[in-house]
């Protein structure tokens, strides 16, 4: 019995499989940094940044991640305006690295558009509360105000969290969680109550 003759494949070299790793490493955030609405490749350049020992210029990003130089160029732009990268020189083809305290990057986010999208259903309920109890005794009722009363406290409650949240600043301890939590706790007592 003949057996095949196989040759062996090279191995791929351990730094090019650490590469490959950190390729997908920066995947991974970029798709989660996309799940919020920003573009992948912002998360995938500040990862590779962060994860690297020394800075990269925008060339080297670019070949790393196997992306267009222009794609990198308009990323580098918002991910330095957000505070998120910094250039270590001022020449044109300087390397850069990555801010690794992203928190007040976060909290600008929090703040300029959660922030809102709470606030406008907070001022929405209280309209439509207000609606309730201005209409005239008598009329049947179409909607309920203990519900619309309910979900105003889960926009406050929620405001509280997000008031909070932006408040903390990185590696401070949690101050505040416990008014918090008996925030929680009042507004679970008040779910069970609409029962």
């Amino acid at each position: 019995m003949e057996t095949a003759h196989v040759e062996s494949l090279p191995s791929r070299a351990p730094t090019d499989r650490l590469d490959d790793q950190v390729r997908q490493v920066c995947d991974a955030v970029g798709g989660f940094i996309e799940y919020w609405g920003f573009k992948a490749i912002l998360g995938r350049i500040w990862t590779l940044l962060a994860l690297r020992v020394e800075p990269m210029t925008q060339v080297e990003i670019a070949e790393f991640l196997d992306v267009s130089r222009s794609l990198v160029s308009g990323a580098m732009s918002e991910l330095t305006k957000r505070g998120l990268v910094r250039a270590t020189s001022n020449h044109r083809s300087t390397p850069y690295e990555a801010v690794v305290d992203i928190w007040p990057s976060i909290s600008d986010v929090l703040r300029s558009r959660e922030w809102m999208l709470i606030e406008s259903a907070r001022v929405a309920l209280e309209a439509a509360i207000e609606e309730v109890e201005l209409a005239p005794a008598g009329l049947p009722a179409r909607y309920q105000a203990d519900r619309m009363r309910f979900l105003l406290r889960m926009t406050e409650l929620a405001q509280a969290f997000l008031r909070l949240l932006i408040g903390i600043r990185v590696p401070r301890k949690l101050e505040g969680i416990g008014d918090w939590l008996k925030s929680s706790a009042k507004l679970m007592q008040g779910l069970r109550e609409l029962r």
